[in-house]
């Protein structure tokens, strides 16, 4: 099977600076070393995903290299610090994109519709290749509230989470979306995950939208960000 190694990874190099800072230089290579035997292991129990060539790749091994960094820790860091650490190492791209492109202009929002359609349409083409990947389903741009919605019904890291007692570290992976969106001047809307729920929803909006003031973001109770509406 075709799998990207640790070394295609462009999060590696991060993780283990970001060990050696933690724990000093030794321990922090000790530890890195058990991380990359971890992911190697897990690396042959995974299914065809297509490697390289799946357009969702860096999402998929690089939850897998979040997993083993969790399970490979001395001794459990605070969710609060591995959140910041994950979330600022996967939405790199949003924070610099946020400079130039705002969803409070219906022009940009247009165009991230435009974005997540596109990958929408890859990643049912993906699917037909690679079952086990995400499954993706979207629904038409709401141009009288400048809104995009898409779904996916089967994420691969809520499966492997599930299926190795890992559901604690999902939500790790899982709220960074809502630091991304909000990089770029929007709102995530989530009533839920493949990790906590059945779908994995996504209602974007800015976040000078009518629609972003009706809900709240809270911490349901296994660790994960979902929206509220407001009074219910």
């Amino acid at each position: 099977m075709e799998h990207l190694s640790l070394a295609e990874l462009p999060y590696s190099r991060k993780v283990s600076a970001f060990l050696q800072d933690r724990y000093g230089p030794d321990r922090g290579t000790s530890i890195w070393e058990a991380v990359q035997s971890q992911y190697e292991a897990w690396l042959g129990e995974l299914p065809e995903y297509g490697g390289k060539r799946n357009g969702h790749a860096r999402a998929i091994y690089g939850g897998l290299l979040i997993f083993a960094l969790a399970v490979s820790l001395p001794e459990p860091l605070p969710m609060e610090e591995l959140q910041d650490f994950v979330q600022n190492l996967f939405m790199e791209p949003f924070t610099r994109l946020g400079k130039i492109f705002n969803l409070n202009r219906p022009a940009d929002m247009w165009l991230i519709d435009r974005v997540f359609r596109r990958s929408g349409n890859r990643d049912r083409k993906d699917a037909v290749k690679w079952p086990a990947g995400f499954i993706n389903a979207d629904a038409p741009y709401d141009h009288e509230h400048c809104a995009a919605r898409y779904c996916f019904t089967q994420c691969p890291n809520a499966e492997f989470a599930r299926e190795h007692g890992l559901l604690h570290i999902l939500p790790l992976l899982c709220n960074c979306d809502f630091f991304g969106i909000s990089e770029i001047h929007g709102r995530l809307i989530r009533q839920g995950t493949c990790g906590n729920g059945s779908v994995c929803d996504y209602l974007v909006v800015g976040s000078e939208n009518p629609i972003a003031a009706e809900y709240e973001t809270v911490r349901d109770e296994h660790g994960f960000l979902v929206s509220r509406k407001k009074g219910t």
